[in-house]
């Protein structure tokens, strides 16, 4: 199980176990009951997992399993986990783990020096005394082998700016958030040992290029500490954000913690910070990020993510006016140090508990730095694959076919884009349903725009699907603003074949299937809008009008068709991506039976054609172009 080959610059490779540790890996098993029936007769200890001075358990590409407690007893008494091995821990109480020795476990992070990191610790301080302990970023190491480390620069508080090589560290980053929305309620840690377990924190990145870094896109970091283990309770404040993260040197099934009924002190939503990587400043004036939105579901699914959009920040820390969207990640296997904001509902604690532990890879799990969503190509396989957890739940009756929904793009003020998501969910009521619908984290933006759910903003409403079904949604804008609005695209649901943003002042239904529609608003909140699946019983002028014209795109020839069978004189026709931007512009285009314009110059997409007749009837048509 533990071979030296593993371990060449290791002092030595003891181990001492018992039949409550193994890998979870049948052959590997086999070993590892050989190794513990060897053990268990020369020594006499009280830790299910005990490494004695002087010695190393050496784990590679597996998990080991403790049905307990560890005690790494001595100061050079070392677990390295190493190439996506992770520990796992079966206890249901606190932590009982002691000990002056450390577990090792790789990470990554950003490289730039600029953009924030939301990190949890999988480890604590090293001590005697049995539990979790407070984590510093002096138990950060900087990488020079497989075991090997050298203790990065901790810089002054006045020094801003991290660099990779050597590692040097700015404390001044480094804050942590507990029950608060303010931007002054972040308290500053520094260099200080004053990260309990559970708690998150931020820290920025660094700047340079180290070999010891994977692919150079990004920082490795060393947690050597105590690791973290048991029941381990999370502060929260009604209305008010807290930030955590996976507190366990192993993946963590998110929506397994925000779906336990135990947890109901939180909103059963995950918040996860994204920045514009381009911006090259520390002043918060020049910020510009935001926090993308996960909501579980189903046990069965692996969740619904709404990717941040962007904001700019003035000097307060007050969210400005959107400046882009961030990327869509999978969140549901959170990997080790994994960073997240959770919400209050009511005062109290929610916990992290063992058994939402699991033995997934970064492969499946997720990170911030590391992997962007391949959600809607995995329909190779239904399901998940077996994966060994605390709780014992069956994971391959875990979808991996997403879950039907409908993404809804709201360009502002042609800026950022915000994007929502209406998920059909059986078990969906029209009011809030917690771990399903998912609150917008924004509340002070110059423009945004949310679905309306029991008087409140929303980023991810789940609803039972009904075709005559109304669905609310809002804008609001500190400013007159203007909102180009249309359906993104449709993920795993074919019950739909049209979807209307409906006025209910002016009672006209716009095509934002097809199309986009431009509203430009008032100062103010405004919810006389609605998502509806169909119009009223008396067709609109748009959809007599589209009926007119048959418009498509030649792939084959690179040409984009108009049919004009009706010989409808044509003021003008514009081409725009799916963000509402124009990509050209024809005028004067007369009444001709048929137009075709090349496509051969364009980037593979959808976009979206507007026709505009003499007599200003508008026609929109969505086409995907493949070049």
């Amino acid at each position: 199980m533990f071979c030296s080959n593993f371990l060449d610059d290791a002092q030595s490779l003891i181990m001492v176990i018992n039949f409550n540790v193994f890998l979870m890996n049948k052959e590997l098993l086999k070993r590892t009951a050989f190794f513990a029936s060897l053990f268990l007769f020369q020594f006499t200890v009280n830790a299910q997992l005990f490494v004695s001075a002087n010695s190393a358990l050496f784990a590679k590409n597996e998990v080991v399993y403790v049905k307990q407690n560890i005690e790494l007893t001595a100061s050079n008494s070392t677990l390295y986990l190493r190439d996506n091995a992770q520990l796992i821990q079966g206890s249901t109480a606190a932590s009982t783990n002691k000990g002056l020795g450390a577990l090792s476990v790789f990470q990554e992070g950003s490289t730039n020096n600029f953009q924030y990191n939301y990190w949890s610790s999988p480890v604590g301080g090293s001590n005697i005394i049995a539990g979790n302990s407070p984590f510093g970023i002096t138990q950060l190491k900087d990488v020079t082998g497989l075991t090997t480390f050298n203790e990065p620069a901790i810089l002054a508080s006045n020094n801003y700016n991290g660099t990779t090589s050597p590692l040097a560290i700015a404390p001044f980053w480094i804050n942590k958030l507990i029950g608060s929305s303010s931007y002054y309620s972040w308290v500053q840690v520094g260099a200080n040992s004053t990260i309990n377990a559970g708690e998150g924190f931020t820290m920025k990145g660094t700047s340079g290029i180290s070999t010891n870094n994977p692919t150079g896109q990004s920082q490795r970091y060393d947690f050597r500490g105590k690791p973290n283990d048991g029941t381990i309770l999370i502060p929260v404040v009604i209305g008010q954000f807290t930030l955590t993260g996976n507190p366990y040197p192993s993946a963590t099934d998110l929506s397994a913690f925000l779906l336990d009924p135990n947890n109901s002190n939180c909103s059963g939503t995950a918040y996860f910070w994204e920045q514009d990587s381009s911006i090259n400043s520390h002043f918060i004036a020049d910020y510009k990020g935001g926090y993308g939105a996960f909501s579980p579901g189903t046990m069965g699914s692996l969740g619904i993510y709404v990717p941040a959009t962007f904001y700019s920040y003035d000097g307060a820390g007050n969210q400005g006016s959107s400046a882009g969207t961030g990327a869509a990640y999978l969140r549901r296997f959170l990997p080790i140090g994994q960073g997240f904001l959770v919400q209050g509902v009511s005062n109290g604690n929610v916990e992290m508990k063992n058994s939402y532990r699991v033995f997934s890879k970064e492969t499946l799990a997720s990170s911030t730095v590391l992997r962007t969503s391949v959600a809607k190509n995995q329909n190779r396989s239904t399901k998940i694959n077996e994966m060994q957890s605390v709780s014992g739940f069956d994971y391959t009756t875990v979808s991996l076919t997403p879950t039907p929904q409908i993404r809804i793009n709201t360009l502002m003020n042609n800026q950022g884009v915000r994007q929502l998501a209406l998920a059909f969910i059986p078990e969906a009521t029209d009011g809030v349903d917690r771990g399903m619908d998912a609150r917008s984290s924004s509340d002070a933006s110059q423009a945004d725009v949310y679905f309306v759910v029991e008087n409140s903003e929303y980023v991810i409403n789940a609803v039972n699907f009904d075709i005559d079904k109304k669905i609310p949604i809002g804008f609001k804008n500190t400013q007159p603003a203007s909102y180009k609005i249309t359906v993104n695209e449709i993920i795993n649901f074919t019950d739909v074949t049209s979807v209307y943003l409906h006025d209910k002042l002016a009672n006209t239904y716009h095509d934002i299937k097809n199309d986009f529609h431009e509203i430009n608003l008032a100062t103010g909140n405004n919810t006389q809008f609605e998502i509806t699946f169909k119009t009223d019983n008396t067709l609109s002028i748009a959809e007599s009008t589209s009926k007119n014209f048959l418009i498509y795109q030649d792939n084959s020839l690179k040409n984009l068709v108009i049919d004009n069978p009706l010989l409808k004189d044509l003021d003008n026709c514009g081409l725009y991506d799916v963000a509402g931007k124009l990509i050209f512009i024809k005028k004067d285009l007369g009444a001709d039976s048929t137009y075709r314009m090349s496509t051969s110059g364009l980037s593979s997409g959808i976009y979206i054609l507007k026709i505009m007749t003499k007599d200003k009837q508008v026609v929109g048509k969505k086409v995907i172009v493949k070049n």
